[in-house]
Order: structure tokens, then C-alpha cells, then sequence
């Protein structure tokens, strides 16, 4: 009698104990898939933007159709883009796309100096620093669920019920990141 009451204590025990591993992993499991939601809203921020930048920019660059036209073409890109790893291969694409419009910009001081291109290049830069902090935080979440799924013993209980990891958000052009970059002065 006192063995039973000894084995079912136990028992509860261990059902108890998986029980918590498995709600926190269910718990980590949302915040990754919050913070992959993030980047999305800053995605979509980022997008709603482009169509006044770039119309701001034709006014005074219409000869840079072909870039212009690119930005515009990879904007519906982006925000197509499904899952972590097309999301950030999108928006790899689309940030060089940019760094070529400012580029353009930086041609024309008269639409510097506009105001309503300032304030949407201000919103642009915003916008930027919180997507760069909601990568950040998918990565952390990731790494933080990652780690539990693979760690004993909530890897006993990750298995068997479906858990899996996740994937990094991480830049499609890592070679370039080790690529000093290139100056040219010229011969002024």
C-alpha cells in the first residue's frame, strides 16, 4: 500500500514536472511567433512609406526610372514574403534597394532640403532602428526556445509533441557584412 501511494506520488511528480516544461516551451513558442509579428508590422511600416519617398523622389530624379521602378517592384516583394527566411532574404533586398535611392538623393540637394522629404526620410530612419531592434528580439526568442528544445530534459517532452526550432532572422548577404566597403575619392 505504502509502494502505490509512494509510485503515484512519483508519478504526479513527473506529470507535474512535465507539464511545466511543456507550458513554458508553449510560451516561448508565442513569443517567437510575436516577435517574427514585429518585424512584420515594421515591414509593413516600411512599405506604406516607400510610395511617398519614391514619389517624392521622381519629382527631381525622374531619369532614375530604372531604380525608382526597382524600389517600387520589391516593395510588393516584401510584403509577399512568407516565413522567416523569405521574409529576410525580402528584406535584405529591399534595404540595398534604399541605401540605391538615398544614393539618388544624395544628387539632388534641392529635395535634401525639402521638408516633406525630410520628415519621410526621418520616419524611414525610425522606422529602420525599430526593425533593426524587432530583429534583435525574434533572434533572441529564437535562441531562447532553440535552447530548450535542444537542452534536457525538455527535449524529451519537445519531441514528442510537435515542438520544433526556429529559425534565426538572419541577413541573406552575410558575405558582404566581412567586406570592408569600397571609397573612391576620385581625383578632386
Amino acid at each position: 500500500m505504502l509502494e502505490t501511494v509512494v509510485v503515484l506520488g512519483v508519478l504526479a511528480i513527473l506529470l507535474l514536472f512535465g507539464v511545466g516544461i511543456y507550458n513554458k516551451l508553449v510560451r516561448l513558442r508565442a513569443l517567437v511567433h510575436e516577435a517574427f509579428s514585429g518585424i512584420n508590422v515594421q515591414l509593413r511600416r516600411r512599405a506604406d512609406l516607400i510610395p511617398n519617398l519614391v514619389a517624392s523622389v521622381k519629382g527631381y530624379a525622374s531619369h532614375e526610372k530604372d531604380t525608382l521602378e526597382a524600389v517600387i517592384a520589391q516593395r510588393g516583394n516584401a510584403v509577399q514574403a512568407k516565413g522567416v527566411e523569405a521574409t529576410a532574404a525580402a528584406d535584405g533586398i529591399m534595404t540595398g534597394l534604399l541605401g540605391r535611392l538615398m544614393a539618388v538623393v544624395e544628387q539632388y540637394p534641392d529635395l535634401k532640403a525639402d521638408v516633406n522629404f525630410q520628415k519621410l526620410q526621418d520616419e524611414l530612419v525610425q522606422t529602420e532602428n525599430e526593425l533593426q531592434s524587432a530583429r534583435r528580439y525574434y533572434n533572441a526568442t529564437a535562441r531562447d526556445l532553440n535552447t530548450r528544445i535542444q537542452s534536457v530534459p525538455d527535449n524529451l517532452i519537445a519531441g514528442p509533441f510537435g515542438f520544433k526550432t526556429e529559425p534565426y532572422y538572419e541577413d541573406p548577404d552575410e558575405a558582404g557584412i566581412f567586406q570592408a566597403p569600397q571609397v573612391d575619392f576620385g581625383n578632386a
